[in-house]
């Protein structure tokens, strides 16, 4: 029996990385503690088995069919959607067959899964004829007992972040900013045991799920009325952020590197964006936008979103990120949450950009060209989602890419050629900016863009750049919150669309958390939203920034504790997050 779980076990191995190189097989056998964490949940399923039914092959085909059951999944789920399975999946198994029907995957066995198979009905076959020996149950029942004890001290390794995140690190064929590469990298019994405690969203505390429904039930959704179905196109930018706005920092020429960018302003409804993240984590300020959830977790089925509204609403959706499809799970996360079409380097700008990822100068004027497509095609109202990547750090600190240059040599070289080579990109990326405005100004169709950044760069290993610059990121102190979690939003509308919805999108707006964002855009073009934005705006109006790092703003404030009537409206905003997040509607 113990053979038996070894050898189902190495079998779930063999199929834990579905299309990805074999050499992921030989980096699991070089690690004998990844392969011991896979296996030895297996084996334990095996004899825990043996000892409750008393028969050696039912314990064996009964474990097959659990654990080749889901690796199996695992591999068909990897090879048509680059995307593993995970606990969280099991939830979803009726919309995973619906899906599976209507996308007409290709579930003929190859000869992995004839192999498996095979395996599977040999071992049973041999465990029926030939090993016959059955302890009496006063023997395998404490036995069955001590063994199911032995399991909960054992589920502290499973949950154990640490040993998931470093001790079992395995980059060797697989790229590590890749979320399903890194689990693949771990074989799939560990990670889809360790997956158990992550990636999901949970109850608040006194959640009631009658009474936030009947909150919701008591808005009325609105329509976007015909006459105010303007155009909407976001650009969340990349690490872009205002630095002149920090205070005591001399010695750089801040009008040459945002003159362009503060000109856009002016002519803008804007402020300050407070998100969850510092150098990294876009994905956060990104799907906060799009979702209005403050907290963020691990998308599995489709989600209630923005994404979905606008499409209800007979809009035209879609978006533009030139890097990678697989990053942060994009292809995939994207859908769910009511993009259907998205332009990646995989599908769209690898074949218009042959350096790499695109920059800014091909992906703005890109998607201009789309919006040109759906304003000359169907006519749609159109929804535009972009994320931009040419912001993206680690910056060259021995050398300047662009040639440009904002300090004026008082700073080490390395800080020097870090703060240059920001600058230069932030300057270019206010140029391009400024040539896809110039678009929209001449457009005869209303259109309203919304920009933002979503997080503060990196600059240099532990801040060095921020510190030699004198950077206050103390985020006890207001100032270093702000330095630390702020970025800045703009938003900007053509003629047209001032005319249709009765505002000059001009001012100075209020500080907002990312998941508010979008609730301030509705604010501004005067719509009311379904039921989701409206009860989400009366918080938003109480609480304007909500963040998940324990800082607020109340009353004009920044405050650690809210006062009552705050800590009510918090407590409301996370049961409408986590219902609204759970009740799939559209």
């Amino acid at each position: 029996m113990l053979a038996s779980g070894v050898c189902l076990g190495m079998l779930s191995i063999f199929f834990a990385y579905g299309d990805y190189t074999d050499m992921l097989m030989k980096s699991y056998l070089q690690r004998p503690l990844l392969l011991l964490l896979n296996v030895a949940p297996v084996v334990g399923l095996v004899l825990l088995l043996y000892l409750l039914a008393g028969r050696p092959w039912i314990a064996f085909l009964l474990s097959s069919i659990l654990v080749w059951g889901l690796s199996l999944g695992n591999y068909y789920k990897l090879r048509f959607r680059d995307d593993p399975l995970m606990f969280e999946d099991l939830k979803y198994l009726r919309e995973a067959g619906s899906i599976t029907k209507t996308a007409n995957y290709d579930l003929t066995p190859d000869k992995r899964v004839w192999f498996g198979l095979a395996c599977i009905v040999l071992g049973t076959l041999l465990l029926l004829f030939l090993v016959r020996g059955i302890p009496r149950w006063k023997v395998r029942l404490p036995l069955f007992l001590a063994g199911a004890l032995l399991c909960v001290p054992a589920w502290k390794f499973y949950e154990d972040k640490d040993l998931y995140n470093a001790r079992t690190a395995n980059y060797d064929y697989i790229n590590r900013w890749s979320s399903t590469q890194v689990y693949i990298s771990k074989g799939f019994v560990y990670p889809f045991l360790h997956s158990v405690t992550v990636g999901s969203i949970k109850a608040p505390g006194g959640y009631s799920e009658r009474e936030t429904a009947a909150l919701l039930e008591s808005y009325v959704s609105a329509d976007i009325p015909a006459e105010e179905q303007v155009d909407v196109i976001t650009l969340q930018l990349e690490a872009f952020a205002d630095f002149s706005r920090f205070a005591g920092v001399e010695g750089i020429d801040w009008e040459k590197a945002y003159a362009v960018y503060h000109a856009l302003e002016a002519e803008s409804y804007t402020g300050n964006l407070l998100t969850n993240i510092f150098a990294g984590g876009t994905v956060n300020t990104e799907r906060a936008f799009l979702t209005g959830y403050a907290d963020q977790w691990n998308y599995r089925t489709n989600t209630n979103s923005y994404g979905w509204y606008f499409g209800r609403q007979g809009y035209a959706v879609e978006g533009s990120h030139p890097s990678y499809e697989w990053f942060y799970n994009r292809r995939n996360v994207n859908t769910y949450l009511g993009l259907p079409t998205y332009y990646f380097q995989e599908n769209y700008y690898g074949e218009r950009y042959t350096g790499g990822i695109a920059t800014d100068d091909v992906l703005l004027p890109e998607i201009f060209k789309l919006y040109e497509a759906n304003r000359d095609g169907e006519g749609k109202p159109y929804f535009s989602f972009n994320v931009t990547y040419q912001g993206h750090g680690p910056y060259d600190t021995e050398s300047v890419w662009r040639g440009n240059h904002y300090t004026d040599g008082r700073y080490s070289t390395e800080t020097t050629n870090i703060v240059d080579n920001y600058l230069g990109s932030v300057e270019d990326t206010a140029v391009q900016l400024q040539w896809l405005l110039d678009q929209f100004r001449k457009e005869e169709r209303p259109v309203v863009v919304v920009v933002f950044g979503d997080h503060k760069p990196w600059f240099g290993d532990g801040n060095s750049a921020y510190q030699e610059l004198g950077v206050n990121l103390d985020t006890s102190t207001e100032e270093g919150f702000y330095n630390y979690y702020g970025t800045r939003y703009l938003i900007w509308a053509n003629d047209a669309a001032k005319a249709a919805l009765g505002n000059d999108f001009q001012g100075e707006g209020p500080d907002v958390s990312s998941c508010f964002l979008m609730n301030l855009l509705f604010d501004q073009c005067g719509w009311q939203g379904d039921a989701w934005a409206q009860a989400t705006t009366d918080i938003w109006r109480q609480i304007p920034v909500l963040t998940t790092v324990g800082r607020y703003v109340q009353n004009g404030q920044l405050v650690e504790t809210l006062d009552e009537a705050g800590k009510v409206a918090l407590h409301t905003f996370q049961s409408l997050e986590y219902y609204y997040g759970t009740h799939f509607q559209y």
